[in-house]
């Protein structure tokens, strides 16, 4: 298929690109020819495409080792987009809704939502600074230098969270508790970032969880055989 087409299909395909820093101008380019120009393997491709789409990847998928290092790229990017986009881009609509609105409970949801992305702040280093380093040790073949007795896949899922989650609670105060009148144009704003940064949180949770943490678990037992 066109991927123009997919992405009139499905706009959120546009922020999967982004993470693969892919340009948006895809003129007449097939899928597979995107592909090709940006040297990711189609079923990698596929595979996190269906994931926007609403889909499941399959159980067990083979991955190679360069596409799992464009999976880490893909995740770091991402990164990028929730500390310098999506955070600023929130609570700049919160400060404005506060200058407009002189209320108590627009000040504990600022509190709220910067307490919330404190915890994701901290996951994201968590990653940037010991989980990834090691998946990209341990895809780079340098399996002696991976210090498995000090960290491994099965430790990482440990750790992971749903980072996603706290925006539902942050979703509800604004649906159910938090009295404003007027302001529709900014408050839809803010509630499309908010779902906008919760959707592509929760595909993150779901590339880390069904794609790189069993791949690394696979190569780990190879090490160890």
């Amino acid at each position: 298929m066109k991927m123009a087409d997919l992405i009139d299909a499905n706009p959120n395909l546009l922020l999967m690109l982004q993470h693969f820093n892919i340009d948006f101008r895809v003129s007449d380019q097939t899928v597979q020819q995107i592909c090709t120009a940006y040297g990711i393997s189609e079923t990698l491709f596929v595979d996190i495409a269906n994931l926007y789409n609403g889909f499941s990847t399959k159980a067990h998928r083979s991955y190679t080792h360069d596409d799992l290092i464009k999976v880490i790229d893909f995740l770091k990017q991402s990164h990028h987009y929730y500390r310098f986009d999506k955070y600023p881009q929130i609570s700049s609509y919160i400060r404005q809704l506060q200058e407009n609105h002189c209320r108590k409970d627009l000040k504990l949801l600022e509190k709220f939502f910067n307490e919330y992305f404190t915890e994701v702040v901290e996951h994201l280093d968590y990653e940037d600074q010991i989980a990834f380093p090691y998946f990209i040790t341990l895809l780079t073949h340098k399996g002696e230098q991976c210090n498995q007795e000090r960290y491994s896949s099965i430790e990482y899922g440990d750790h992971h969270t749903d980072i996603e989650l706290k925006l539902i609670d942050l979703k509800k105060l604004l649906l159910k508790y938090i009295n404003i009148e007027n302001d529709l144009d900014l408050r839809r704003k803010l509630f499309f970032a908010l779902y906008e940064l919760e959707f592509d949180l929760y595909i993150h949770s779901l590339i880390e969880e069904t794609i790189l943490i069993p791949a690394g678990m696979e190569i780990e037992k190879e090490l160890n055989a």
